[in-house]
């Protein structure tokens, strides 16, 4: 995933653009750049690294225009430097992109005499819009011929010399939107590029193009038809985009997680009443199965939602790898439910994924931390997370509002299919509603976690064991440790332990084991017993009954608070979470733009 932004007005943008690529900077940070149109022509700077990089460039050899496009990048088609670095030039024309182009070597090949300086795949987009407007044709009709020739995902921002007002650009599988100022236009990946310039905001359609000046925007959708697009005003949130006091915006979010657990409670339980409202469209009776998918954490909390919905709900729940759902050709029946989760919304895999079951007559839901997203606005319902943005790469605060989401749709799937009882709703409508003084109450625990963080950054690999529901949470730790750390890390279901992982226990090797005193608790601590046995060095996370329950078992204990076994994942979450940062803090990486990650994958 790369970011874009462009302006095109009456006053200098150069500052702007820069502002807006450092908002953009969890899409990517491999390289960045800037091309302006002045009295000169087309101009660029580019830097390799993250925006700070291109600043000391733009310090060194300063431009500026009225007119301008910026990127940064996350590295698909050749490698991370300044040459590959966008935008990318050729004759008149410079170009940022978004996405990947499936036929680039074809079009390269279809283009004899032309010089390609790159690696990238979006340079022959250049090379073909010059080509066109070598051939007679005009900028609009140009951009208009080259969009027809690509296959694959794509955001475009185009800017022409001589053509010193407008902004061609152009969305296909990755998203898009036009800002709207007062004698400015503006072009941004996401809201958040254009936070500082506008809350006035028209998200482009799948496959629609556009031409925007300072006056206004023609938009086209991809027959060639001009078409309005809705303008949508963005509210709030602009502060949630600064770290504030914190080191890092990883720490900042995990510790907004009371509130933001809160907030997605908000939407979905009555705490008056102490039940879960059905969301609107929903009728879980309709059901005889439910189809969870997402990638990476997002899938995680899906992992979570079977055990609940099959429990609590008695609805059989496939949870899918987003990335392979479609390869192995499911079958799939029109009764069934699609609950797509993700935080942006834009999952390129996720996004096919919902399509592929529309088109097969499913009822589609999306799980999404962005509602004026693709899949929110794609999906038959919109399920809100309310997190608020997120600036780590490494999801936290998104994770458990889905899981909080995903336990209070569970609820109501109960009462749609009559599957409980007054009292048992009551009694975990209550668990979730005190979800957010337990997070907070989990939080207190950050001085111990940092202690036994400091340890286990000296280790080269660990594992986590989890039962039951603390299986996905178990994953989750490990992923969480991995991205930050660095350090190796899986997880495992402690019953499967004996089945070969336990081959690599030996003396010293940090074992994180996360047991709530529940049904599954004995035989947690018979897994623990058994990799305690051959040297392993335990970090336990349970509550004051596990803690009483298990003695000196352990070599590090993380007591977290008590709480209903619904909502137990939850909770442990919190302890994985500062376990993997403080790591993080210790061994000195970027937490939150870890290498080679982006915030939301929008290319398959």
């Amino acid at each position: 995933m790369c970011g874009i932004i462009g302006i095109t007005g009456q006053s200098t943008v150069t500052e702007r653009l820069v502002d807006g690529l450092k908002r953009l900077e969890y899409r990517g940070y491999d390289s960045s750049g800037i091309a302006v149109i002045n009295g000169t022509g087309l101009k660029r700077a580019r830097a390799e690294g993250k925006i700070k990089a291109l600043e000391r460039t733009l310090d060194m050899t300063p431009l500026d225009g009225h007119i301008g496009i910026a990127h940064t990048r996350w590295a698909t088609h050749g490698v991370p430097n300044e040459t590959n670095a966008h935008p990318h030039f050729y004759g008149r024309v410079g170009v940022v992109h978004n996405g990947i182009i499936e036929n680039f070597l074809e079009l390269r090949n279809s283009l004899p005499g032309h010089k390609f300086q790159t690696e990238t795949d979006t340079e022959v987009v250049a090379h073909l819009i010059e080509d066109s407007l070598n051939r007679g044709l005009s900028p609009k009709d140009a951009f208009e011929d080259t969009l027809k020739k690509l296959k694959g995902a794509y955001a475009f921002g185009v800017i022409i010399d001589g053509v010193d007002d407008q902004i061609f650009c152009a969305r296909a599988g990755s998203p898009l939107a036009i800002g709207i100022g007062e004698d400015e236009m503006y072009l941004g990946s996401d809201a958040m590029a254009l936070a500082q310039l506008t809350n006035k905001l028209i998200y482009l359609e799948e496959g629609d193009w556009a031409i925007i000046s300072p006056k206004d925007a023609q938009i086209f959708d991809r027959e060639g038809a001009s078409v309005t697009r809705e303008e949508t005003i963005i509210t709030g949130g602009l502060a949630m985009a600064e770290k504030g006091n914190y080191r890092h915006f990883m720490l900042k979010e995990i510790y907004e997680q009371p509130e933001t657990v809160g907030r997605t409670l908000a939407n979905y339980v009555d705490e008056f009443n102490l039940t879960a409202n059905l969301p609107e469209g929903l009728d879980f009776s309709k059901f005889d199965r439910i189809i969870i998918i997402a990638c990476g954490t997002a899938y995680y909390s899906g992992v979570v939602a079977k055990y609940w919905f099959e429990q609590l709900a008695n609805i059989a729940v496939d949870v899918d790898i987003a990335s392979e759902f479609r390869y192995r050709e499911p079958v799939i029946s029109e009764n069934s439910l699609f609950i797509a989760v993700s935080q942006s919304g834009e999952t390129a895999d996720t996004l096919a994924a919902l399509r592929y079951c529309q088109s097969k007559g499913v009822t589609t839901a999306a799980l999404v931390n962005v509602m004026t997203s693709t899949m929110a606005r794609e999906a038959d319902i919109a399920l809100p997370i309310n997190a608020g943005p997120e600036i780590g790469v490494a999801s936290t605060k998104a994770f458990t509002s889905q899981l909080t989401a995903l336990a209070s749709i569970a609820l109501s799937a109960m009462k749609s299919r009559k599957n409980i009882s007054r009292d048992a709703e009551i009694r975990l409508a209550n668990a979730l509603i005190k979800t957010p003084r337990k997070i907070k109450e989990a939080l207190e625990l950050d001085p111990q976690i940092e202690q036994i963080a400091f340890e286990l950054s000296k280790s080269r690999s660990a594992f986590y064991l989890g039962r039951g529901m603390q299986v996905p949470i178990a994953y989750e730790g490990a992923l969480k440790l991995k991205e930050i750390s660095y350090i190796h890390a899986e997880g495992y279901a402690a019953g499967e332990l004996k089945h070969g992982p336990i081959a690599l226990i030996e003396d010293g090797t940090p074992v994180i084991v996360l047991a709530p005193y529940d049904n599954l608790f004995e035989k947690t601590i018979s897994n623990l017993q058994e990799v305690a046995s051959r040297g392993a060095r335990i970090i336990l996370i349970t509550d004051e009954i596990g803690a009483k329950s298990t003695g000196s078992m352990a070599s590090e204990m993380i007591v977290v608070p008590s709480t209903d076994s619904f909502v137990a994942p939850i909770i442990t979450t919190i302890a994985i979470q500062l376990l993997a940062y403080h790591t993080a803090v210790h061994l000195g990486t970027d937490v939150d733009q870890p290498r080679n990650l982006a915030k939301s994958v929008t290319v398959e």
